[in-house]
């Protein structure tokens, strides 16, 4: 039985905007592990769930989905979204 992994997007570090980050994500957790090609050297696996990244509006509709599919799942909690309030001045302090 796959295990999948529920959280809410972070904040792109790089960018001010919050483009899709209300959505939660479902991302299935490998099964095997990732060795080298050994013509290419890149990393990968035959595990294919490992490009499946579906998103859903709550995560409750997450949780009814893998329950519906019978998957397994773990729910990271969304993270505390904190206002560091700043004034221009404190910049020459």
């Amino acid at each position: 039985m796959p295990t999948a992994r529920i959280f809410q997007r972070p904040k792109n570090a790089m960018q001010s905007g919050k483009h899709r980050t209300d959505a939660w994500q479902l991302e299935f957790e490998p099964s095997e592990p990732k060795r080298p090609d050994p013509l290419t050297g890149w990393a990968g696996s035959g595990d294919t769930r490992d490009q499946v990244r579906l998103l859903f509006p709550t995560a409750e509709a997450a949780i009814a989905h893998c329950e519906r599919e019978g998957f397994g799942y773990t729910v990271v909690p969304a993270p505390q979204k904190t206002l560091k309030l700043q004034s221009y001045a404190d910049n020459f302090k």
